[in-house]
């Protein structure tokens, strides 16, 4: 179904309040959010709008000023008072926020631009040549899609996303990407990867474990890689970029452009996590908080939408092993008589079906908790 038929749909299958007809119409076109913005809607498709319940609720959330941690990794290998110094702002951070932005973080600014630009050309490209990657299929390794949880959710999210999912194998071929992201993605995966082993390193001490316990644990595989695009909306009030959730995964490192629009709620504020130059931000996700037994924080956040753009970021999630399946659950150390294990043990596949079943914004971690 072309675009301009779409465009007609939409207000017809509204009055007959027939939304799976909408979204299949949506879905078919393979062409996203993207595809909607060329084709010139002035008015965002019903299947966008958030319900009046939940517009209503955006009030009982006040806006706050304050930030989130930024933590400066630079000389973390060289100077000990420095490194004992962020070790306790990151168990902090991760206990407070669930979120910090990291700066000297050892990544180059050109591998960051170059992520940024290649992951803008792969979206802006033709529809036709994007349409070969275009899939539904939740283990496909590389593929194009918009929203993720399509089928489940109460409206759709105004972004379109690049996945590419290392859970089963530790690596992809170059030809297995996009010609139009292939060298800067290589490049920024591998570069990202050295890093999320560094912060487990930095993590494991914070929790007053070993240096090392995280990383043997497999917590830095099982990488997935996803490359949201926001285009300009034209009525940014009534819909959202990404709704309110937790991360499924160990950790999460983001690369934002300088829009802006994430969010994160803290004492039932929403904070936005500033654009800052150079940095990265870091979230605390689902896995994490249940095997450090509530130690630290996976924070629900979202991104807003926006009458700019498009703005664009890579989300880097740590998923832990997946193949072959591993136990994880709350670890061992960190289990005292006056604090039970509060989880059930999962693995990623079982956690990972449950949260893919569901709208995002739909809690999981509640199904793996025990009764103490």
């Amino acid at each position: 179904m072309n675009m301009s038929i779409l465009k007609e749909s939409l207000p017809e299958s509204a009055e007959t309040n027939d939304r799976v007809k909408e979204l299949k119409a949506f879905d078919e076109t393979k062409s996203g959010v993207k595809g909607l913005v060329d084709s010139g809607v002035s008015k965002i498709p019903k299947i966008f709008i958030r319900s009046h319940d939940e517009l209503a609720e955006e009030s009982n959330h006040d806006r706050s000023d304050i930030q989130v941690p930024i933590i400066d990794l630079a000389r973390i290998n060289t100077d000990h008072d420095h490194r004992k110094k962020t070790i306790n702002d990151l168990k902090q951070a991760s206990k407070d926020y669930g979120f910090f932005q990291v700066l000297n973080h050892g990544i180059p600014q050109c591998v960051l631009d170059g992520m940024l630009e290649g992951i803008r050309r792969f979206h802006e490209q033709g529809a036709d040549i994007k349409k070969e990657f275009y899939s539904r299929e939740r283990f496909k390794k590389v593929k194009y899609s918009s929203n993720i949880d399509l089928y489940q959710s109460s409206a759709a999210n105004w972004r379109d996303t690049l996945t590419i999912s290392l859970g089963a194998s530790d690596f992809v071929e170059s030809d297995e990407l996009p010609a139009a992201c292939r060298s800067s993605t290589i490049e920024y995966i591998d570069q990202v990867s050295k890093l999320g082993e560094l912060l487990f390193e930095l993590l494991a001490e914070a929790l007053g474990l070993k240096q090392e316990h995280l990383v043997s644990k497999g917590c830095a595989k099982g990488r997935t890689f996803v490359c949201h695009y926001y285009p300009a909306c034209p009525e940014p009030e009534l819909t959202l970029g990404t709704s309110k959730h937790t991360d499924p995964g160990f950790l999460t490192i983001v690369l934002q452009d300088q829009i802006g629009g994430l969010q994160v709620l803290k004492n039932n504020q929403w904070i936005d996590v500033q654009p800052l130059a150079g940095s990265l931000v870091v979230n605390i996700g689902d896995f994490l908080q249940m095997i450090s037994n509530d130690e630290f924080k996976s924070a629900e956040h979202r991104v807003v939408a926006n009458r700019v753009g498009p703005r664009i970021s890579i989300a880097s999630f740590f998923i832990g092993v997946v193949v072959p399946p591993k136990i994880y659950g709350p670890i061992e150390e960190l289990i005292t008589q006056e604090k039970p294990p509060l989880y059930k043990e999962f693995t990623v596949s079982s956690y990972v079906s449950k949260y893919s079943s569901r709208a995002i914004d739909k809690s999981t971690v509640e199904d793996f908790k025990l009764q103490v």
